[in-house]
């Protein structure tokens, strides 16, 4: 992903940081459904099932056992999109530049080990923040 992709999707990654969406304890589906005043029944005949389907896609939802195509279905059956998003605990140049550093850690190491046994002391904290920034857009970082 070219560095002004991943630009663009951290601006629309922010704004998911800056607003989480909690779902309701039991559920979109249901929630969405009480709120418009729709019965299992109904909701069953809109999606061409029984009742008893969607207490149980309802269940499903709520332990996090349903599906993305079963969400997805449900919700256009209510007059609803789904929006289905994977939202990072920190910004994604952080988390590359966090795994750039542990891969120039590994790199370096044995170099630090050997002037260690040389009895040399040598600082490899700059060498190792011009690796990681090297490394940082290069194939291979998660291996």
């Amino acid at each position: 992903m070219s560095f002004a992709a991943r630009q663009a999707l951290e601006r629309d990654l922010a704004r998911h940081r800056q607003h989480p969406t909690a779902a309701p304890p039991r559920g979109w589906v249901r929630a969405i459904r009480d709120a418009l005043g729709m019965s299992t029944r109904e909701l069953a005949s809109r999606l061409g099932t029984t009742s008893s389907y969607v207490s149980k896609l309802e269940a499903n939802e709520a332990s996090a056992a349903i599906t993305l195509g079963t969400l997805q279905r449900a919700a256009a059956a209510l007059g609803c999109r789904l929006e289905y998003v994977l939202v990072p605990d920190q910004p994604l140049d952080d988390i590359i530049m966090d795994q750039a550093r542990r891969k120039a850690r590994e790199i370096l190491a044995p170099v630090g080990h050997t002037m260690a046994l040389e009895d040399q002391q040598v600082d490899l904290e700059e060498d190792l923040d011009a690796l990681a920034r090297d490394l940082a857009d290069r194939r291979g970082l998660w291996t």
